[in-house]
């Protein structure tokens, strides 16, 4: 806290409702977490996210080239942040939506296939 409050490009805040994190993550030109959870919204919204973790339980989004796997080195997690700032078409590269995840539209093909096996 005594590190960051004074900058005036960090805001900290208390936890936000996921709403106001889609939203957060929207504005944002880079995402850093160790959340799961955004590392499967992150791509969609065609942001670069850096994990600060050594591992992932979602290889799918790194496989996209939008996720990495940064670890939990602050000179790493630094220059990797320097890189996407600092070099332009690695950033255009990084920043595009994926959907790792599916398309979407599972529901519908669910529904699809339950009125077939239904009938």
């Amino acid at each position: 806290m005594a590190r960051l409050s004074s900058r005036s490009n960090v805001h900290l805040i208390e936890p936000v409702h996921y709403v106001d994190m889609v939203r957060l993550m929207r504005r944002s030109k880079i995402i850093l977490t160790d959340s799961g959870g955004i590392q499967e919204e992150g791509p969609a919204l065609g942001r670069p996210v850096l994990v600060m973790r050594d591992v992932t339980e979602r290889p799918e989004a790194v496989a996209t080239g939008v996720v990495s796997l940064v670890g939990t080195d602050p000179d790493v997690i630094a220059g990797q942040v320097a890189r996407l700032l600092g070099d332009h078409v690695y950033y255009r590269q990084r920043a595009r939506p994926v959907f790792p995840y599916g398309d979407g539209s599972a529901a519908p093909r669910i529904k699809d296939a339950i009125v077939e096996w239904a009938q």
